[in-house]
């Protein structure tokens, strides 16, 4: 893990600026799962979120990022629950509380539908964790949220990534992906109770 930079916008709250930011997080909801437990980003998270999308992990996210953008990022991933009650979620493994990744449904500048995304740090992957994950925020969003369209946008060589959305039952949309200027690939996910 890169070692932390105390940058001035990468420190914590103090005051009554910290118990509005803990009122919050704290109204962002809590999913369990039977091995992950899906909260809130804190800024605790900082230097996972950015060791992934610095690294060669973020090559089919457009990286690797230099640590100012993965902080643009990294707020737009928690921001996305004020501005639309959809967002990403910290994964933590339940019996240890380790940050083991990112997992959300987001709306970026861009995108044509709800977002369906997730991504680990290197220790995690081959777990099962992003599949456990992303099913649990795909119910929660298709389900309580009531998205309108749940999809995840996946670079053509991430297949790793597409493997994921298959095993969630998710099925190319090729009629979407010819809206797009450069190659990408639409998995269209349904909550399994309706499908």
């Amino acid at each position: 893990m890169t070692p932390h930079t105390a940058y001035p916008w990468e420190a914590p709250a103090s005051g009554a600026a910290a118990a509005l930011a803990t009122q919050l997080v704290m109204s962002v909801p809590t999913l369990e799962t039977a091995r992950l437990t899906l909260r809130a980003i804190q800024l605790s998270d900082f230097d996972t979120f950015a060791d992934i999308l610095m690294s060669q992990r973020a090559l089919y996210m457009d990286g690797p990022f230099d640590r100012e953008t993965a902080w643009s990022e990294f707020t737009q991933c928690a921001s996305g629950w004020m501005l639309r009650g959809a967002g990403y979620f910290t994964i933590l493994l339940r019996d240890t509380g380790a940050v083991v990744g990112f997992v959300g449904m987001g709306m970026e500048y861009g995108d044509q539908e709800h977002e369906l995304g997730y991504f680990l740090t290197a220790e995690a992957e081959g777990k099962g964790y992003a599949t456990e994950a992303a099913e649990a925020v795909r119910d929660y969003a298709l389900g309580h949220q009531e998205v309108p369209s749940l999809v995840s946008y996946i670079d053509p060589p991430n297949t790793s990534s597409a493997a994921v959305a298959a095993r969630l039952g998710a099925t190319r949309d090729t009629l979407s992906e010819a809206a797009f200027d450069t190659p990408v690939q639409v998995w269209r996910h349904q909550l399994e109770a309706y499908a």
